[in-house]
This record gives C-alpha cells, structure tokens and sequence, in this order.
C-alpha cells in the first residue's frame, strides 16, 4: 500500500459544516447531532471557533442525571441546567487545510479527541474525524 505522503487534509475534510453558537441550546445540539447522523459540532463565534461539541459530552450529561428513561421531559430538563460553554471541549487542537493527511493521522492516534477543527487565518474551514481518515484509508486499498 504506497500513501501519497503529501496529500493535504482538505480533500477528505467535511467543508460542509454544521455549527453552534456558545448560546444555543443543548436541545438544539441534539437534534443537529441527530439529523445530520454526525457525532462533533464546532462551536463558534462569527468565523472563529471556540470549542467543540461532541454526542458523547451531550450522553455523558443526560446519563449523568439518570435521565435516559422514555420520559423527555426529564432530558429537556437536564439539558436546560447546561450551557454549551459549560460542556463544550476548549481545549482544541487544530491544523490547517494544508496539514497532510499522515499528520492528521498521526494526531487522531495520540490525542483522545476523535475530531480536529480545520482553521486557515483564524477562519473555521472544515472539520476532519477519524471517520474521514478511516474511508480515506479503505480507498487506497
């Protein structure tokens, strides 16, 4: 199997981005998690990003009260006593569109996020996950 070593991250990031703001809801994250069957949602201010969101921070809550019985109501509860900020992951890594591919790689397996924001001049560009970089590597077989 012979990896194009150069290949730079902007051809298998997701350009298409769903975003949040910091004052959204929680409710609203879930739905966008669930509609658009994605599992991280950068969360921005205007061009810039300021954290992440990913489906397991939003379980990690709603389980954390007890709150998976068939009863809504107790989830939108739960939800309602968080802010995005407060559950958010700050603490971003992230690389530009000209960041190779191997590199992304080699990110992915050593951190413990499974998401990277794209950022070119401070500008959210695309999102890149291990999903992306696992198709990736299937193609080239």
């Amino acid at each position: 199997m012979s990896l194009r070593h150069r290949v730079p991250v902007s051809t298998i990031m997701t350009k298409k981005i769903i975003t949040l703001n910091s004052n959204d809801q929680l409710e609203t994250a879930e739905r966008l998690f669930k509609e658009h069957h994605i599992r991280h949602i950068p969360v921005v201010e205007g061009d810039a990003i300021i954290g992440m969101l990913s489906l397991t921070d939003l379980l990690r809550i709603s389980f954390a009260d007890g709150a998976y019985e068939e009863d809504s109501d107790v989830e939108t509860i739960v939800y309602n006593m968080f802010t995005i900020s407060q559950v958010m992951a700050k603490n971003l890594k992230s690389i530009s569109s000209n960041t190779t591919i191997k590199e992304v790689a080699e990110i992915l397996a050593n951190k413990e996020f499974h998401a990277l924001p794209v950022v070119d001049d401070e500008k959210l560009v695309g999102i890149v996950t291990t999903t992306d970089l696992i198709k990736y590597l299937l193609e080239q077989y």
